[in-house]
C-alpha cells in the first residue's frame, strides 16, 4: 500500500501502507471562486478630464482674463478648484464633472465641499476622492450579500470585500445586484478566480 506525503500542492512522494485511491485528488479541496469588490479612480484618466477641462476653460470666452486653478494632491486623495467668484466656480465644476464622464469617471467618485471665499475675492472648493471602500459601506455590502440567500460569502479585508462561493454564476448574481443597488460609491470587480 501507498500513502501520499509532502505538501498539499508542491511536489509529493509515494510511501508505503495506503491504497492506491488515496493518491487520487479528491483529499484535496479545489479553490473557490472569488473575486474582490474595491472602489479605486483612474489617475490617469482623472489627470486627462483635468486637462480637458483647463482646455475647455481657455476656449470659453467668459473666462478669458480669469484666473482658475485646479489643483491635484495625490497623496491626500483631494482635488483643489479656484475661480474668480462663485458663479465662475460653479461653471468650473460642471465643466469638470462633465470631461470626468466623457474619461469614463463616475461622479460618485466626488465629493464636493462648500464653495469658500479665498484671498483676493477669489472663491475656492475641495473635492474629496472616494477610493477605496469606508467601513460602513463595507459592512453594507456584506449585509447585502448575507441577506440575499445567495450561496456566497462576504470577507472585508481593510478597503476592499472579497466575495467567494462555490458557483461562479453566483458570483454573477451578487455583481448584477451590487451593481443594481444605490451606493455611495461605484464599485469594480477585480481578480475575479474560477
Amino acid at each position: 500500500m501507498w500513502e501520499r506525503s509532502g505538501p498539499a500542492l508542491g511536489r509529493s512522494t509515494l510511501k508505503r501502507g495506503a491504497p492506491a485511491a488515496c493518491v487520487a485528488c479528491a483529499h484535496y479541496a479545489l479553490p473557490m471562486p472569488s473575486l474582490d469588490i474595491v472602489s479605486r479612480i483612474n489617475f490617469a484618466e482623472l489627470d486627462n478630464a483635468i486637462q480637458n477641462t483647463r482646455k475647455a476653460v481657455a476656449a470659453r470666452f467668459d473666462y478669458r482674463n480669469s484666473p482658475i486653478e485646479m489643483t491635484l494632491d495625490r497623496k491626500e486623495k483631494t482635488l483643489k478648484m479656484q475661480a474668480a467668484d462663485e458663479g465662475k466656480l460653479a461653471g468650473l465644476r460642471e465643466m469638470f464633472l462633465h470631461a470626468a464622464m466623457k474619461r469614463g469617471l463616475e461622479v460618485k467618485s466626488f465629493d464636493f465641499g462648500e464653495p469658500e471665499p479665498g484671498a483676493a475675492g477669489q472663491h475656492k472648493q475641495v473635492v474629496k476622492l472616494k477610493e477605496g471602500l469606508a467601513a460602513d459601506l463595507a459592512k453594507q455590502i456584506a449585509k447585502m450579500v448575507k441577506e440575499s440567500k445567495i450561496k456566497v460569502q462576504a470577507s472585508i479585508q481593510g478597503e476592499e470585500v472579497r466575495l467567494s462561493g462555490k458557483q461562479i454564476d453566483d458570483l454573477r448574481t451578487v455583481m448584477a445586484m451590487l451593481t443594481k443597488a444605490d451606493l455611495a460609491q461605484p464599485l469594480q470587480y477585480i481578480n475575479m478566480k474560477s
